[in-house]
């Protein structure tokens, strides 16, 4: 089926923990014209480099969209760019330093060198709203008021949903340097690993998902680690990366698996605790009738997805799938509703 919406190219800038992907698509054909991946340490030459690129073979932008990660109770839907919108996002960064700084410069560089255009942040936190309150409800006294799990990947789910449908009981294994299981009913979230920030969940390339809130008391006090020490450990060395010693590249890690035991535990416990959290979520549910692989583990390790569904064999008979991430695509898409609804 068609889609409708008015016709224009739009700059899709979806920035990851270690990675800027810019992608320009024709819509709403939705057709790709071009795409990038880089590091986020260049993605300022990057963008400019893209973006003159473009010009050159005659792509004109008409509008730009990008992820922003968090965005909390009060950033629900995607917005047009203001001045007054970014000093908000400004105060959300401590919840995400790791994502939101680097996302909001690179808000700030695309108006800088596209001015005269529309500018829209999409929320990855956005889709998970809609779950039940008691799934956004920590176990905590009235001194934490704010504190709750909000979820991430929202976009990529997004675009998953529009490929399934919104039909059934669905997990989305977004398997990547971030990583995180989501449990969807008919469309509509139900649950999901993440929580207050990305750092929570499951296992991940470099941070640790879920911990007792006991090791940070204990590190604080014991060890002796100052708040941004543990920030440090958290973010960058922990997950694969700490378990192995090293590296945080599946590909790598499986390749060394046989003679390298700290790569085998690494490799062992991502998948236990995978396993674990899908287990968890399907009880949310009721059920599973669809298990969906996405993200870089998730769609290019057929390796881990098997040794994943080997450990969920006490499961009804449920379908697997391996959907391609496209963020990019769903941002796109959001841009073209908000333009055509701020511009009529």
């Amino acid at each position: 089926m068609a889609r409708k919406g008015p016709r224009m190219n739009v700059l899709a800038v979806d920035g990851g923990s270690s990675t800027l992907k810019v992608a320009a698509y024709a819509m709403p054909d939705e057709r790709k014209l071009a795409e990038r991946t880089v590091s986020i340490a260049d993605q300022g030459t990057s963008l400019a480099s893209f973006l003159d690129e473009l010009s050159a073979q005659g792509t004109r932008i008409d509008a730009t969209g990008h992820r922003i990660v968090f965005g909390g109770r009060q950033h629900v839907r995607p917005e047009r760019v203001t001045p007054l919108l970014l000093d908000r996002l400004e105060q959300l960064v401590p919840f995400d330093p790791l994502h939101l700084r680097a996302e909001l410069d690179a808000v700030r560089f695309t108006h800088n060198q596209l001015p005269n255009i529309p500018h829209v942040v999409c929320f990855d936190t956005a889709f998970h709203q809609r779950m039940p309150s008691i799934a956004k409800r920590y176990p905590l006294g009235d001194e934490f008021a704010g504190v709750e799990r909000f979820g991430y990947h929202g976009l990529s789910l997004e675009y998953i949903v529009s490929v399934l449908g919104a039909s059934g009981r669905t997990i989305v294994a977004h398997l990547g340097s971030g990583a995180s299981v989501s449990a969807i009913r008919d469309g509509a979230p139900v649950d999901t690993s993440m929580g207050l920030t990305p750092l929570g969940g499951i296992m991940m390339g470099t941070r640790p998902g879920d911990l007792d809130p006991g090791v940070l008391l204990y590190a604080a006090s014991e060890l002796g680690l100052s708040r941004e020490a543990l920030r440090e450990a958290l973010t960058y060395r922990s997950g694969l990366f700490g378990v192995s010693g090293g590296t945080s590249d599946m590909a790598a890690l499986l390749a060394r698996e046989a003679e390298d035991p700290r790569a085998r535990e690494a490799i062992g416990l991502f998948v236990y605790i995978a396993a674990k959290h899908i287990g968890a979520l399907a009880a949310t549910l009721g059920g599973l009738d669809t298990l969906v692989f996405t993200a870089g583990i998730g769609e290019n390790s057929a390796v881990i997805r098997e040794r994943i569904g080997e450990r969920l064999g006490f499961l009804e008979p449920f379908e697997v799938r391996v959907i391609p991430a496209n963020e990019a695509l769903a941002i796109c898409r959001h841009v073209v509703t908000v333009v055509q609804s701020t511009d009529t």
